[in-house]
């Protein structure tokens, strides 16, 4: 209620794991509407940011039962990048950008990697990638990057960098990194601008908080003013104890710099867990309280202590999956119908380990889904059909001019292209706008010409008839008819070996078709992280489907159990949990370079607790750990310790004061999972 009520100046709520955060946003978006709350503000002049369209989606439906349709319509709930998607295309202008710029997805900015740099190794590439990533998130340009470089490699990286924002000018593109430092650049050189988004927004509101990186501090402190001239208005939502991102960029700094920055900014921790048990609780903030605390809070829960954490010793990393298996047969058993398959989630570190009990649940029979798969927007035929929309968007955009040219090909080569590249660099102009020039024919033959001419007419004609086609039915005819023409179905089934295989990506595609019409329809469907209800042209679609599909989550609710690492598992919860391989070299992550400070291994150390405490919260009713006297490294199998962690959990002090009844119980169900694990075919 004092969050909620807040209304005289800048808020941070520290929200603790399970402590209602998100409840805390939506009721306070409907205090700032209240008449006579003293706010005045309409509906368009409050922003709700959050980290991806699924939050944003749930945010606007608990907004809608709290304020109405017409009001949540108006509000601006969206995610980072898409609200800096929204500010370059109404001023971006102002630093040069056309508003139709195209935002490049991570494999167009890998080939660009390679073409600045010169390099045919994708290894060599990505790690430019992801080092000139952190550099824009801590709000570096290349010239800056250079000057801080540590060593060679660096050094290399920034002159990289350099050619790369080249190329992006070049294109009129954007990466991901930029839809948040181009905002940033926006709002900071033009006054006006920045005054316009500053009367428009009136009220921030930032969920996940933690989870900002330094562009992002910058963004809202731009949005919301340095409380000179007037209050700032924002609302923080956070937690300390979960900031779990720093290896893309997050900073717990941005905690720390909130009352330096904002003298008046008044602290409100949340302390109540709606979500586990007395026990579970515990164990986290033991755990926790070894790291330095920023703001003091201690999770407490009415929920009663509950059946005490267990920690399970195996021999190796299938006798572990055995056994995780083993305790959910067992818990379904004696839990009847009332337990579901989706009740169940068990959690590891890295990737890697999810092989071993995909084997065991599949045994077993359990159906199962891992968190982080391939994602639907990853898939090559999507990609294609992607790279169409965004020539369609942008015909300077030149990795999709090279996709689409090329998919399904149409009898222009390589060689084709190489000359078509060299002529298009020679006079400065993109690869579409080459294949008109006039004197093109002195680098190419009448043939290649003719076929690159033809592609041009069939991008043309499909840009102007996208542009004027609006509402689902005519959207899709348009769709279908395109995908007729340039035989992509059939370019499918000449690319698979298996006509099945061929036949499942076909139904992707329309699955795709179908999903872009929708959004042409005027349904109410989340988009970029807002809700649209007008009908779009197919154009105006295609004009906001990067960000879409960088932020999709394609949710749903399937009755199956879940795989998932640590990371990808914050924000979620299950009755029933199992941290596996918590190791030490898993959990704390044992890293082999050797160039890292004493501190950064300090603040390493302090992120992995906080991914543990993380972890211990995902569970609601009952939790059990798991570690690995022998595990895998490689090809060999060594020694394996505990994680220092569970020490940290401090479960001797439970059981010395634990109930007898409950001890009772949990001998009980440790029985029933060992004759259900005896039980199993081997």
């Amino acid at each position: 209620m004092q969050a909620v009520h807040h209304l005289a100046g800048p808020c941070l709520v520290l929200a603790g794991a399970g402590s209602g955060k998100t409840r805390v946003i939506t009721h306070k978006i409907a205090r700032l509407l209240q008449p006579g709350s003293g706010a005045d503000l309409s509906p368009r002049q409050i922003a709700a940011i959050t980290f991806t369209n699924k939050a944003a989606a749930e945010m606007r439906e608990r907004a809608r039962a709290l304020v109405g349709g017409k009001a949540a319509k108006e509000l601006v709930i969206s995610t980072f990048h898409a609200l800096g998607v929204r500010l370059l295309r109404e001023d971006g202008a102002a630093i040069g950008l056309k508003s139709n710029f195209s935002i490049l997805d991570s494999d167009d900015v890998l080939g660009l990697m390679r073409d600045a740099g010169g390099t045919t190794d994708n290894a060599t590439a990505r790690r430019w990638q992801w080092t000139i990533s952190l550099w824009k998130n801590q709000g570096l340009d290349a010239a800056a990057a250079e000057a801080q470089a540590a060593g060679p490699d660096d050094v290399q990286a920034a002159r990289v960098m350099a050619r790369y924002q080249e190329r992006l000018a070049a294109y009129q593109a954007v990466d991901f990194d930029d839809l948040i430092g181009l905002p940033v650049a926006l709002l900071t050189r033009d006054a006006a601008v920045r005054a316009k988004w500053q009367q428009q927004l009136r009220h921030v509101l930032v969920d996940e908080y933690q989870d900002t990186n330094a562009q992002q501090y910058e963004l809202l402190r731009l949005l919301v003013g340095d409380g000179s001239e007037r209050p700032a208005m924002f609302t923080a939502v956070g937690d300390d104890d979960q900031s779990i991102y720093g290896w893309r960029g997050a900073t717990i700094d941005n905690l720390k710099r909130l009352p330096q920055d904002y003298p008046a900014l008044k602290v409100i921790p949340l302390e109540q867990n709606y979500r586990s048990t007395g026990h579970i609780l515990r164990a986290a903030n033991r755990v926790i309280a070894a790291n330095p605390k920023l703001f003091e809070k201690k999770l407490w829960s009415e929920h009663g202590d509950g059946e005490p954490v267990r920690v399970v010793e195996c021999d190796g990393e299938e006798h572990e999956a055995e056994r995780a298996v083993a305790r959910v047969q067992a818990l379904r058993g004696a839990g009847g119908q009332d337990l579901e398959w989706k009740d169940f989630a068990i959690l590891y570190r890295a990737n890697h380990q999810a092989r071993i009990f995909e084997q065991a649940l599949r045994k077993a029979q359990i159906p199962y889904k891992v968190s982080g798969g391939q994602s639907y927007f990853e898939r090559a035929e999507i990609k294609d059909l992607c790279a169409w929309l965004r020539l369609l968007v942008n015909q300077d955009d030149d990795p999709a001019f090279l996709r689409a040219v090329t998919t399904p090909r149409r009898g222009i080569g390589h060689q084709t292209l190489a000359s078509l590249g060299e002529f298009a660099s020679r006079w400065k102009v993109s690869l579409f706008e080459a294949l008109f020039a006039d004197s093109l024919g002195a680098s190419l033959g009448a043939k290649a010409i003719g076929s690159l001419h033809e592609f041009g007419r069939l991008v043309n004609d499909l840009e102007h008839r996208a542009r004027h086609t609006r509402g689902a039915e005519d959207a899709k005819a348009l769709l279908m008819g395109w995908l007729k023409d340039i035989g992509y179905e059939q370019h499918l089934h000449d690319g698979e070996d298996s006509e099945k295989l061929a036949a499942a990506r076909w139904s992707n595609v329309l699955d795709f078709v179908d999903w872009i019409a929708k959004r042409c329809g005027g349904d109410i469907v989340q988009d970029a992280g807002t809700f649209e209800t007008e009908k779009k042209s197919v154009l105006e679609v295609a004009q906001s489907i990067a960000v879409i599909i960088s932020l999709a989550e394609r949710g749903d609710d399937q009755n199956v159990l879940t795989l998932s690492t640590l990371h990808a598992a914050k924000g979620l919860e299950w009755p029933h949990v199992q941290l596996v391989g918590v190791n030490e070299g898993l959990l704390p992550f044992k890293t082999d370079d050797e160039s890292l400070s004493a501190a950064a291994l300090v603040q390493r150390l302090e992120e992995e607790r906080r991914l543990m405490y993380v972890g211990i919260t995902r569970a609601r009713s009952t939790l059990v750990v798991s570690w690995l006297r022998r595990r895998k490294r490689g090809r060999d199998t060594i020694a394996g310790q505990p994680s220092r962690f569970i020490a940290e959990m401090k479960l001797d002090e439970e059981r010395a004061r634990e109930d007898p009844r409950e001890r009772l119980k949990a001998l009980r169900a440790s029985l029933a999972a060992r004759s259900a694990e005896g039980a199993a075919p081997a």
